[in-house]
């Protein structure tokens, strides 16, 4: 929603929220749509049972890493987010989920179900 500057989602924020999220450098909001487009197109092509979906997936966790990398490490995303103990636990679980969708279009193209 920052993204797409949803003037309904900014006005729940704060100034330094505002600033931050109006701060991400470009490469930071690449490597954002990477992980985040290459989970959804990962998914809609497991679906149509392509093994292209694990390298999808792989890019998707690539994106995920680097985009905590700048969240979490070399910024202050998480002093200003409100619940930062809550934002990572957030992150972890995408990640986690990120890495499960990689492990099952694997199983599955080992299996032979994905063409």
């Amino acid at each position: 929603m920052t993204q797409m500057k949803s003037e309904a989602y900014l006005k729940a924020l704060t100034p330094e929220q505002l600033a931050y999220f109006s701060g991400i450098p470009l490469w930071a909001v690449i490597v954002w749509g990477l992980g985040t487009w290459g989970g959804f197109l990962g998914s809609v092509v497991l679906l149509l049972r392509r093994s292209f979906a694990s390298k999808l997936f792989g890019a998707s966790i690539v994106g995920a890493v680097l985009t905590n990398l700048y969240s979490y490490g070399l910024s202050d995303g998480m002093k200003v987010m409100q619940n930062g103990t809550g934002a990572v636990i957030f992150s972890a679980v995408i990640f986690t989920i990120a890495v499960l969708l990689l492990i099952y279009a694997r199983a599955m193209r080992k299996r032979g179900v994905l063409r």
